[in-house]
């Protein structure tokens, strides 16, 4: 590389977190780094991809991407793998035992935690992590302090042989700022060295491992008591002193400017020395961490007098608003809160599938289909709960939709022994998690209908490439699942696998009708592609011919965003009953031609926005 290169690569940059996580994991000599797509943590590794000189891949799975990395920490190379919160759930059998083997080549594990909920079915805090499994936490507070930690837990990991957790929140993965890049690293492969003892976790082995896990404690707490990302800022106001990490340290430093802070970038394991003499320096001590109160715990445990989810909420950001009239609630001047006109409430904005989503007809279908209870997954096609289908009655973790539905089947009461039970699940979450869960059903006999939404891609989050598309993280082309043959091999009988186009509506229910009446496991794949991908095709637009328009409404059952209503009618029917009417327009701009909404137009008034005559065509694409 030259001068030229050099110093423009490393030019100070406006970056997100997650791009300066990547930029660190290059700067640091990695040689392997894997993940599986889940929102806030998704662009950690689409960044790694652009840096040829890191092997990087979309892993099946959180605890496949980490025993990946393991396998490369083993080889002496340094690994870094990437995950969301309930990632790190999937990961922990793997990650449980890899405390106690440590770490070769520097092993970070960068966790996203979405705090306040933004795209995930719970709130956790990965802190606990930490605790459980003896790992330190690095907590950065902005995208600079994320590509900083980022780096030092490669050394860290290396010094005291253990994997490091980089713990991030949505809005470090997400905000932007401004980082400048240090030198890269020169990081040489050791090589595989043989060493049973430790490599090889029989009960013996692992037994004699677990003194030497201890002994790195010892080691960790007394580095953090001296770490160079614990430190104080002084402050000019003693009446109150903050403890705290991550996001949490920029809000607590707008709310209180003045007020003394001891910010933790190394938060576990806690420097409780440090804050026992950082509390003697002020009035009144007060933790700020988001969100469980753990380190707040640790040090009421170890007789350090503090204020913390007393006086805070335990669930979401804590912003300024939040921090600010708690505090001085505290003190005592809250006086200047009591005329405080509330926030309005924001008009409601529910979540909704794409234009032409192939989703949508399946779940216009399964609103059709009486005396049924349908068990949901984690995907897109989760929105199929909401409003208008209404077509979803559970959705608990990746993968759980098909053995929660053989639970339903198999716990079934005498009011529930008519009804049929759908499982829905993506072609992604099926690889991920799924795949037990149909082998589950078959083996033990059960009575289910699996919808297998095969739209080559992981939709939710941004439409990255799955194994079923055939297409690996680099855009070469690799093997492609048959879904057809998966499901027979995990048990199905052929007669009960079928393939349809979810924009053939009629197919589909027909199908649908059909499967749920056959007492044995069945699986319905629909094989369309996700229309954010270069997959889909599209068509010419439809319109909505206003003087043959009813306002009957049941294009609006289909759900797709490019048809509103203009306007709303009501009017009295024979039986003196009042009926009320929506006339719509379509959207044309937004339109793809996909024809979802002619097959429940009942007066044939929609029809091609163009000369091009293509009403009732259907968008496929060839099936491979």
């Amino acid at each position: 590389m030259s001068t030229a290169e050099s110093t423009a690569q490393y030019e100070r940059q406006f970056i997100s977190g997650n791009m300066a996580v990547a930029q660190a994991a290059r700067d640091a000599n990695v040689k392997v780094a894997a993940a599986y797509p889940g929102t806030p943590s998704t662009e950690i590794l689409e960044y790694v991809a652009e840096f040829p000189e890191i092997y990087s891949e979309w892993s099946i799975n959180e605890k496949v991407s980490l025993e990946v990395t393991i396998g490369a920490s083993m080889a002496g190379s340094r690994a870094l793998c990437a995950m969301k919160h309930v990632g790190m759930n999937v990961a922990s059998d793997a990650f449980m035992t890899q405390t106690l083997i440590g770490a070769v080549g520097g092993l970070v594990i960068v966790v996203a935690d979405d705090v306040g909920l933004s795209s995930s079915q719970n709130e956790q805090d990965s802190r606990y992590w930490g605790r459980f499994a003896h790992l330190p936490v690095l907590e950065p507070s902005d995208a600079q302090e994320a590509y900083d930690f980022t780096r030092a837990a490669f050394s860290i990991s290396e010094t005291y042989e253990v994997p490091v957790i980089v713990r991030l929140t949505t809005r470090i993965c997400h905000v932007k700022g401004v980082v400048v890049n240090s030198v890269p690293e020169l990081h040489s492969t050791a090589g595989f060295v043989k060493d049973p003892s430790r490599l090889v976790m029989v009960p013996g082995n692992a037994k004699g491992r677990i003194p030497k896990m201890m002994a790195r404690d010892l080691a960790l707490k007394q580095y953090a008591e001296t770490c160079d990302l614990n430190f104080i800022e002084e402050g000019k106001d003693s009446a109150v002193g903050f403890v705290t990490s991550g996001a949490a340290y920029y809000h607590v430093k707008e709310a209180f400017p003045e007020a003394p802070v001891l910010k933790l970038g190394f938060s576990h394991p806690a420097p409780i020395e440090k804050i026992r003499a950082f509390q003697e320096q002020v009035e009144k001590l007060v933790v700020i961490e988001e969100v469980e109160p753990l380190l707040e715990t640790e040090l009421r445990a170890a007789n350090i007098e503090l204020f913390g989810k007393d006086i805070v909420p335990r669930i979401g950001e804590l912003s300024p608003p939040v921090i600010k009239p708690a505090v001085e609630n505290l003190l005592g001047k809250n006086e200047q809160y009591k005329n405080i006109i509330p926030a309005q409430d924001i008009f409601p904005r529910p979540p909704t599938m794409c234009v032409a989503c192939p989703h949508l007809g399946i779940y216009y279908c399964l609103s059709h289909i009486k005396n049924t209870i349908i068990s949901g997954d984690i995907g897109c096609y989760t929105l199929g709960a909401g409003h208008p289908w209404n077509a979803l009655d559970t959705c608990i973790s990746m993968g759980a939709s098909l053995s929660v539905a053989q639970g339903i089947d198999k716990g079934r009461g005498e009011s529930d022994q008519n009804k049929n039970v759908i499982a829905v699940i993506g072609d992604s979450t099926f690889l991920h998690m799924g795949m037990q869960g149909l082998l589950d059903i078959t083996y033990n006999k059960g009575n289910v209908t699996i919808l297998l939404l095969d739209n080559r891609a992981v939709g939710m989050t941004g439409g990255q490439d799955a194994p079923s598309s055939g297409i690996n993280l680099q855009g070469e082309q690799t093997s492609q699942v048959d879904f057809r043959k998966l499901c027979e091999a995990l048990g199905v009988k052929s007669e009960r696998i079928r393939e349809v186009n979810p924009y053939e509506m009629p197919i589909l229910f027909k199908a649908l009708r059909e499967e749920v009446k056959v007492k044995e496991p069945s699986v319905i794949i629909t094989n369309q592609p996700c229309v954010l991908t270069e997959r889909y095709s599209k068509l010419p637009p439809l319109k909505v011919e206003d003087d043959k328009c009813t306002g009957c409404g049941n294009c609006l059952d289909v759900g797709c965003p490019a048809i509103t209503v203009t306007r709303r009618e009501t009017v009295v029917k024979p039986n003196g009953k009042e009926k009320e009417l929506a006339f719509v327009q379509i959207d044309s701009a937004a339109c793809t031609g996909c024809t979802l909404c002619t097959k429940p137009c009942a007066p044939d008034a929609i029809v091609p926005a163009t000369e091009f005559s293509c009403a009732h065509k259907i968008n496929t694409v060839e099936v491979q």
